[in-house]
């Protein structure tokens, strides 16, 4: 009997989806795909940083498409359906799997012990990124990821760096960047939700992780700018997770402006798509709003602004300090001010919403802008 064990389809515990839906056998499917690479991806978190390395999923689809691609992350959800072969999550028993096979090449994009210690295990014909050396300390794979294992390893390296993330993705995995944009799964529809108005809808991500508390804008700036849009007509609706909850039924509440609650994630993304521009940190909303193809206005200040790529869609803000990119978690007395993003005034931030306003279709935007910075819903 003839078993097409190098089909994309095969799995061999039980029936294929082809023979499922057909009845074929190997021998005469019209649906075998061959594959003759297969491709590990390694990539477990955080969010944000798995949705900006799927663009690696549109070079490997053009130019290995006849490679099985597995991806192992901590959010499976972000990876859109169709695009790998299989998903898998960091447990043992998924560990032990991937080790007992052969992989033409190891993506190793997670500078962390553990990732690395799975890629140095693993039989690979190559290995990009990141792996460990043999006592056990996070190095290069290769000359290709040395340039962005330096930069994590030295701040002065770090502040001069002026590549993107995607595009130092690209470099350690050793291909160029040609423009390759996120992939993010179907948004889901849910309850309608009413924002009052006609003019565009402005999202307004209030989070940004508790573990970085340094690079939440304050909320009384929120409750000021949504309270600002409304009267240029434009329709804020405020964003965010578990964490933002409270406060965004408080801002809710004292603004008048809508909020949807906390959704699962797909539905997290349909509201994002109903936006027309995302004011927001840097978090997993400011990703998925860069999948979603929306103006963006971009709080920064811990990080180096070179590092997001907001394809030409959007416009980053931050404080006038000449200490930005330390890449604190808390304010500490080597701050110059006690909280920098309050150095972010609510007049700049409209003004950049009305910026990024100005540049939506004119299909899409349904209001108009006057020189003077006045919105009027459109006759």
């Amino acid at each position: 009997m003839i078993i097409h064990t190098d089909c994309r389809h095969f799995d061999g515990y039980k029936p294929c989806p082809p023979h499922k839906r057909s009845g074929a056998h190997c021998a005469n499917c019209a649906s075998y795909d061959s594959t003759s690479e297969s491709i590990l991806i390694l990539k477990l978190g955080a969010a944000g940083e798995v949705i900006r390395c799927t663009p690696i999923l549109r070079y490997l689809r053009q130019n290995h498409p006849s490679a099985r691609l597995v991806w192992m992350t901590e959010f499976p959800d972000l990876i859109p359906d169709g695009w790998v072969d299989r998903i898998i999550r960091p447990t043992w028993q998924n560990a032990e799997w991937i080790r007992a096979q052969r992989w033409s090449l190891v993506l190793s994009l997670d500078k962390d012990p553990v990732t690395c210690a799975m890629a140095r295990q693993l039989a690979a014909d190559r290995v990009k990124g990141f792996s460990l050396d043999d006592r056990g300390r996070i190095v290069a794979a290769d000359r290709d990821a040395a340039r962005k294992w330096h930069t994590g390893l030295f701040d002065d390296l770090m502040k001069a760096n002026t590549r993107h993330y995607v595009q130092e993705i690209f470099a350690l995995c050793g291909w160029r960047y040609t423009g390759e944009t996120y992939v993010l799964p179907d948004p889901e529809a849910s309850e309608p939700i009413e924002i009052p108005g006609q003019g565009p809808v402005i999202g307004l991500n209030t989070g940004a992780g508790a573990a970085w508390p340094t690079r939440i804008w304050p909320e009384e700036n929120f409750a000021l700018l949504a309270r600002e849009l409304k009267q240029l007509g434009l329709r804020p609706l405020f964003l965010g997770g578990p964490d933002e909850h409270r406060k965004n039924l408080r801002l809710a509440g004292a603004t008048g402006a809508a909020y949807a609650g906390t959704r699962p994630l797909r539905q997290f993304l349909g509201l994002v798509e109903t936006c027309d521009v995302v004011v927001t940190a840097v978090t997993m909303a400011l990703h998925i709003a860069i999948g979603l193809g929306k103006r963006i206005v971009l709080f920064n200040n811990v990080f180096n602004r070179h590092e997001f790529h907001l394809y030409g869609r959007g416009r980053i803000l931050e404080p006038a300090l000449g200490c930005l990119a330390c890449y604190k978690s808390r304010f500490d007395s080597g701050c110059p001010v006690t909280n920098c993003m309050e150095q972010i005034a609510v007049g700049c931030v409209v003004a950049a919403v009305v910026e990024q306003v100005h540049q939506l279709d004119p299909v899409v935007r349904t209001t108009k802008v006057t020189e003077g910075g006045a919105v009027h819903a459109a006759s």
